[in-house]
């Protein structure tokens, strides 16, 4: 029997099978409604198709690796796996390989060996064609997200560029845009879900609007989620299976009444809770529940015997002390927990080494007076210190570029261009955007370019391009918070961070006839990674960017 035959008997939802069954390069994937049972063997590249004749239209086929007739109107769909990098066809695009892609496969224009095609059924009903849309992954750190709401509702419809919903991703808020036409037949996730993971399907599109109410109960099927190319592992044959004779079980040897061999007590979450609220030890008391464990009754009999660890004066203090707390425990926003833990994998894997310096900064104020009134005058914003910091650092850089690099276990890669990031704290968390090309822009164009990154961070509207690619970061806490001095963790895979303090006036020595002036220093602190900057590295940066700030006019050279 050849293999077209075999799927015609399994399945009468396939016409003009022998044709398409003959297609080259296209590798068919199919789940039947009427039939469990599988097509094809693991590791078959099967139903290689090579010419259809039985379409009518009969256009030409346009891959690069086939020759023979094809229809103009779509044969199956929606989703498929890339085999080559990102690249758009037909208004489709392509990611690269293990990345599954949603969109409508059109037979011509799109190369046979470019994609694996198939179609997603379900195996117990007859549903229409459809497409899944899963969470994407917006940012190359992101392994899951929040849906922060919906812009379109069930039965809405949709087109190409129109935005579906909106995605909390690990750094910003961003807008996921719908990829082609259709009608919006069932949101699975819906306003507020969290910890969606990252190709989980979160919503269903259909192409005729009558196919929406087929879709009121569906659940994304169980095997969605895993890995597509992880198959079921196959049942054995029952002559495979060898039964083995039953053994009478063997005598148990009486348990000595010793204690167990680990120091573990074993007891029920009430027995736990009731003596934690009592004070009560659970090693000192004897379990009467299945193997020994603990029980309610157990701590309910200790204590009707009088016997308590602790006086019960002190007891009841120390109830009063717990009574007394009162406390809301706050839901982690995904922005939150992804700076816990990269900020813990950085003090964990960065071996941290910290340089501080005190910069004179009388000159640098005098400098930014007579900038501002310059600005004023032409209607501009104000340069704050915070700007000079930056172009002073960006500077620093390229003339000691070792610190404008990142370690990989591999190489230490140093960048070319000098992108700063500038730490902002908002309601939402710490986000750092980055201000690009620092050490070419000029102060008033770095100074606009902080004010609105800033304030997109405040309103949450960062998009990947404001927060990603930074070289360096820069962190101030001195001019708002007035901390005088802090050492700060370096943001991953970058190699060091500056941490600014606040200014402040001090005594020092005098020249010729005056013993004692006054002058503003601002201490800075490093943070270097030593497996990329070495102590001397470090220093030398540190004295650039001295020279910078307490010389401002070499600068503007």
């Amino acid at each position: 029997m050849t293999f077209a035959s075999h799927i015609i008997r399994h399945s009468k939802q396939l016409k003009n099978a022998q044709g398409l069954l003959k297609q080259d390069h296209a590798i068919l994937v199919r789940w039947f409604s009427h039939s469990t049972r599988s097509i094809s063997n693991k590791g078959d590249d099967v139903s290689k198709l090579h010419q259809i004749n039985n379409f009518p239209g009969q256009n030409i086929c346009v891959c690069k690796s086939c020759s023979g007739f094809m229809s103009s109107t779509p044969i199956f769909t929606r989703s498929y796996r890339a085999a080559n990098p990102t690249k758009v066809q037909n208004g489709l695009a392509v990611r690269t390989e293990g990345t599954s892609v949603s969109g409508m496969v059109f037979s011509r224009g799109i190369s046979c060996n470019n994609a694996q095609l198939g179609r997603r059924f379900s195996t117990n009903s007859g549903l229409p064609p459809h497409q899944e849309l899963g969470m994407p992954s917006l940012s190359p750190t992101m392994t899951e997200g929040n849906i922060a709401r919906w812009l379109k509702k069930e039965g809405d419809q949709v087109a190409p560029g129109e935005v579906l919903c909106e995605v909390e991703t690990d750094k910003a808020t961003v807008e996921m845009e719908c990829m082609e036409e259709g009608y919006l037949a069932k949101i699975i996730h819906g306003d507020g879900a969290k910890e969606i993971k990252v190709g989980e399907v979160i919503a269903i599109t259909v192409e005729d609007k009558d196919d929406i109410e087929k879709f009121k109960d569906y659940k994304p099927q169980a095997s969605d989620a895993a890995s597509p190319e992880a198959p079921p592992a196959p049942t054995p044959a029952k002559e495979d299976v060898v039964e083995k004779p039953i053994s009478p079980p063997e005598p148990k040897a009486a348990k000595p009444s010793a204690a167990p061999e680990t120091d573990r007590v074993f007891a029920s979450p009430l027995a736990r809770k009731l003596a934690e609220d009592h004070n009560v030890s659970l090693s000192s008391i004897k379990g009467t529940g299945p193997d020994g464990s603990i029980v309610k009754a157990d701590i309910e009999e200790y204590l009707a015997s009088g016997a308590k660890a602790p006086s019960a004066a002190t007891s009841k203090a120390d109830k009063a002390t717990v009574s007394a707390i009162n406390y809301s425990d706050i839901p982690h926003s995904q922005i939150r927990k992804i700076t816990a833990s990269r900020l813990l994998l950085s003090k964990q894997t960065i071996p941290h080494y910290y340089l501080t310096v005190d910069t004179c900064v009388d000159k640098l104020t005098k400098l930014r007076a007579e900038l501002n009134s310059i600005q004023e005058a032409s209607g501009g914003k104000k340069i704050s210190i915070n700007d000079l910091v930056i172009k002073a650092a960006a500077l620093a850089l390229r003339k000691v570029p070792q610190c404008n690099s990142s370690w990989t276990n591999d190489y230490i890669r140093q960048f070319h261009d000098v992108h700063i990031n500038v730490a902002v704290q908002t309601d939402n968390g710490l986000y750092v955007p980055v201000v690009r090309d620092a050490d070419k822009k000029g102060l008033s164009k770095i100074s606009e370019d902080v004010k609105i990154l800033a304030q997109k961070a405040r309103e949450n509207s960062l998009k990947p391009d404001d927060y990603e690619g930074g070289t360096f970061t820069v962190s101030n806490l001195g001019g708002p918070f007035g901390i005088k001095q802090f050492c700060a963790i370096i943001n991953p895979p970058q190699a060091g961070i500056l941490a600014v303090g606040s200014a402040e006036r001090r005594v020092i020595p005098g020249s010729g006839a005056v013993e004692f002036k006054f002058a503003s220093f601002m201490p800075v602190t490093l943070s270097c990674d030593h497996r990329v900057i070495d102590g001397a590295i470090g220093a030398e940066w540190l004295k650039a960017f001295k020279g910078y700030i307490e010389n401002p006019e070499t600068m503007l050279l």
